[in-house]
């Protein structure tokens, strides 16, 4: 796995690549908490290329949207792929995230 990232404005873009399992999940989690530890954190997670995530993963983006909630914002996640929407929804999740079709909806959606 792989993770892309870029800088929209104000926003930064996370894109992983592959499954979010075991130590990739956990490397990306370090990544993005990593991020949310700094003042003022806009972060999308741009989901496309996620074809399925675990339990590890699954609790990392619970820590992210703690941290989020936290600043008064939500962790917004972009074109998430049907598997994985509904692994998020199956296990009741889902409410803590928002969810854009597209990621140039979701950065937008901080202005």
């Amino acid at each position: 796995m792989r993770i892309e990232q870029q800088r929209v404005g104000s926003v930064d873009v996370f894109m992983p690549v592959g499954p979010l399992v075991d130590a990739d999940g956990e490397q990306f989690g370090k990544t993005i908490l990593k991020r949310l530890q700094a003042s003022n954190p806009r972060v999308v997670l741009a989901m496309q290329e996620v074809p399925y995530l675990d339990s590890a993963a699954m609790e990392m983006l619970l820590q992210a949207s703690d941290l989020m909630v936290e600043r008064a914002s939500d962790l917004k996640l972009a074109d998430v792929t049907p598997t994985c929407r509904e692994i998020l929804e199956l296990t009741g999740l889902s409410g803590r995230f928002q969810f854009f079709n597209a990621t140039e909806d979701a950065v937008r959606s901080y202005l």
